[in-house]
């Protein structure tokens, strides 16, 4: 392979799915600067106008599912009998469409002062970049393409390797659409042409969906540049079923939290604590559960575990799990009921572990794989030590019938969202965010809004 070509290698087969080259420096240059000059004049379109121009591209998009549903399934492995991710991008588009009137308009000054005008409007930053990963290519991208066309601004939009046909796909509908020549545009780079974008302060604003080690990167690249960030990163989000919690409700919602896509979501759930009186209960009906997955290839409609997005993920979690168990947890499914689980492949068989402790790497490093430890616990108290005891922050979920309990341990817990009797979703109505290594910043809600905005105060005497 030519360093100079972005490749995808499918999990399906491990053959070459697709190859395209690398963009030149030259090439990267002329993307900016007219990038820049649509900017100019996109910023000045009415409101409507944008909404209207930008609701044609989610209509263009929303047309290719039937294309994009097996391309996704190719590219990263999600089963093509879950139909892809556009009923999620839809909901998340249209909304951050419908409250941009009203999360745009001008804030007057709180006290009134005869003579002057005061009021601070918002501003777009001007261009964005944006990073996507592989795990959910649609739905990652539209949490900011959308609200940061309908602020104003421009977007180019760099994909990961492994889903370089979402990217296109984007580019397709917005040319589709006819969004403005050069207001949006999907960009093949290398991760050092990515890094030489940020420390030139080529962009206004960047934000980045991935790892840590990721998120550390396009930090140290961004230094010195005052290029605001949005990055979501790593999680390790944990589940609390309490005493007073619908034990069948619980295992059916947390069993799919976890092993959905593979276990490969942001907020999917990778640990769980339960209260002593139901957890034989939960773990028995966890483990009967997750046997009746069939891994396979997810072209086929009876499969629902495909395989990891690479066979290096699928190594991760068996390491995990093969650790774990040298330490004393208890592997609950036996990898020979799914055959298609062979060593060195992207297809890993789901494993539920229980006797697991916080000195294992499962119940502590994030696993993103279809892998979940289970803990038995006295109370709320022990439970909430647990689900703190992590470096990450994204989600947590609460199993219980007491909805005062539950805001009441949210309160006390270290992560950007707290679910009740749910897990493993986005409301686009609230703000998406993480706190410690999870990163910075907000996406979704008119929060996200703020992010792609900058204030600007008009300070206005009548003479």
């Amino acid at each position: 392979m030519a360093d100079t070509d972005i490749v995808c290698i499918s999990p399906v087969d491990g053959r070459e799915l697709v190859r395209r080259p690398i963009m030149s420096d030259a090439a990267i240059g002329a993307a900016i600067a007219a990038a820049r000059e649509a900017q100019k004049a996109w910023r000045h379109v009415p409101l409507s106008e944008r909404a209207g121009k930008v609701s044609a591209f989610l209509d263009e998009l929303l047309a290719m599912n039937q294309e994009v549903v097996p391309e996704i399934a190719q590219m990263m492995g999600r089963p093509v009998r879950y139909g892809g991710e556009f009923r999620g991008v839809e909901e998340r588009a249209r909304y951050m469409i419908r409250i941009a009137e009203k999360s745009l308009q001008n804030i007057p000054a709180d006290d009134e002062k005869p003579g002057f005008r005061r009021m601070i409007k918002r501003e777009p930053v001007g261009l964005v970049l944006v990073i996507a990963p592989w795990n959910y290519p649609y739905l990652t991208a539209i949490n900011t393409i959308v609200p940061a066309l309908m602020a104003g601004n421009a977007v180019l939009l760099k994909h990961a390797s492994q889903t370089v046909l979402a990217g296109e796909r984007f580019q397709m509908a917005m040319d589709r659409a006819g969004v403005p020549k050069g207001l949006f545009q999907n960009l093949h780079l290398s991760h050092d042409q990515t890094g030489r974008i940020l420390s030139g302060g080529l962009v206004d604003h960047c934000n980045f969906t991935g790892s840590v080690s990721g998120g550390r990167a396009i930090e140290r690249a961004a230094a010195g540049t005052f290029t605001s960030l949005g990055l979501e990163l790593g999680g390790k989000d944990p589940a609390y079923v309490r005493e007073d919690a619908n034990i069948d409700h619980a295992v059916e919602n947390l069993v799919d939290g976890a092993f959905f896509n593979s276990g490969q979501c942001c907020c999917g759930i990778e640990r769980i604590y339960v209260h002593e009186r139901h957890y034989d209960r939960f773990v028995e009906g966890a483990v009967d559960l997750v046997n009746k997955y069939v891994l396979g290839n997810p072209l086929e409609e009876a499969t629902t575990l495909g395989p990891m997005a690479h066979k290096r993920f699928a190594d991760l979690v068996r390491q995990q799990n093969a650790e774990a168990v040298a330490k004393g947890a208890k592997a609950h499914i036996d990898p020979k009921s799914f055959p298609a689980d062979v060593g060195g492949t992207a297809y890993l068989a789901p494993q539920v572990l229980t006797s697991v402790d916080h000195t294992m790497s499962v119940m502590r490093d994030e696993s993103f794989g279809p892998t979940v430890g289970i803990m038995r616990v006295k109370g709320d108290e022990e439970a909430i030590r647990l689900m703190n005891d992590s470096p990450y922050g994204l989600s947590a979920a609460i199993w219980t019938s007491d909805v005062d309990a539950a805001e009441a341990i949210g309160e006390r817990l270290e992560t950007g969202t707290v679910f009740m009797n749910r897990c493993d979703y986005l409301d686009p109505a609230l703000a998406w965010t993480g706190v410690k290594d999870t990163g910075r910043g907000a996406s979704l809600s008119r929060l996200a809004y703020e992010s792609l905005t900058r204030p600007k105060s008009y300070h206005l005497r009548q003479i």
